[in-house]
């Protein structure tokens, strides 16, 4: 009878370098509506899996910075076409978790409005922020803006697909490529957002998409000798953040604190946080060569 069948749960799967991998430990977890319902099951990440995107996203950063600023513009305006043809995805995964209908779809609007605004400032951070400096010689000096490289980064709990795109698209926005760890409690728009990248003309490693538990995880991301940035905003708890700016100290990681309280404020997006993950590279040339 077809009301005695089973209803067979996904296990959805973490995104490294393009691909949809399992854990290499074999983890899941268990992800559950806000009735404590079972959704599906989730992969628990562990350190392994984040040194192998690590070393996905470092092998990624040299063709990802190098494309010029307004290819990677239409790539990002292109994530945000694959994200409004899967909207419906997003309302069914959206909604058990806490979103009613109109909650839901203005996540969604807003998650894509946000991938055009840092689309539009692919090409146009480095003539806002880049400049012609003055010198007392017979010289041209230029400051220019370079991405800083691989960066670790946490998505909101509590906004599992808006907070994490406010996080990804500026990162990526620059050059930088990333390893982001999903919502723990709510992961699954998280991977659905990595099928959208993966549909998308993202190149693989450039974005890398973790679910697992942030205590695990927050002193892999933080240690990891080969991750130039780390980024988190303030729902993380005080001692967690402690270890992470203590972590970042030993190879000098730039530390990026997101103090966003809502996501829906226009204070959440801007270019400087573009200009977060940039370092400065000052050039000299004669005059007349």
């Amino acid at each position: 009878m077809a009301e005695d069948r089973i209803d067979v749960k996904k296990t959805y799967k973490m995104y490294i370098g393009g691909n949809f991998p399992r854990s290499e430990s074999g983890r899941t977890y268990k992800a559950l509506d806000t009735d404590g319902n079972l959704l599906a099951n989730a992969c628990q990440g562990s350190r392994k899996d984040f040194r192998d995107a690590v070393k996905i996203a470092r092998s990624a950063f040299s063709g990802w910075s190098g494309r010029n600023a307004y290819n990677r513009g239409q790539i990002l305006y292109r994530i945000a076409e694959m994200l409004e043809d899967r909207r419906d995805q997003f309302m069914k995964e959206l909604g058990p978790i806490g979103f009613k209908t109109a909650e839901a779809e203005a996540d969604i609007n807003a998650s894509i409005d946000r991938l055009i605004y840092y689309a539009g400032w692919t090409d146009k951070y480095q003539q806002v922020f880049g400049s012609i400096n003055p010198v007392a010689s017979s010289h041209f000096n230029f400051s220019m803006l370079e991405p800083t490289g691989v960066v670790a980064a946490f998505a909101p709990e509590k906004s599992p697909l808006y907070g994490l795109v406010s996080v990804i698209a500026p990162i990526i926005a620059g050059g930088n490529t990333g390893v982001f760890l999903a919502s723990e409690e709510f992961p699954l728009p998280a991977i659905s957002f990595a099928e959208v990248l993966n549909s998308s003309d993202v190149p693989g490693g450039v974005v890398n998409i973790l679910t697992g538990s942030r205590e695990e995880l927050a002193e892999h991301f933080s240690s990891h000798m080969d991750v130039n940035a780390i980024c988190y905003t303030d729902e993380l708890p005080q001692e967690m953040k402690q270890l992470i700016d203590e972590n970042a100290s030993l190879n000098v990681k730039r530390v990026v604190k997101r103090h966003v309280k809502d996501w829906y404020n226009k204070e959440a997006q801007s270019p400087y946080f573009v200009t977060d993950f940039q370092e400065v590279k000052t050039t000299w040339h004669p005059i007349g060569f």
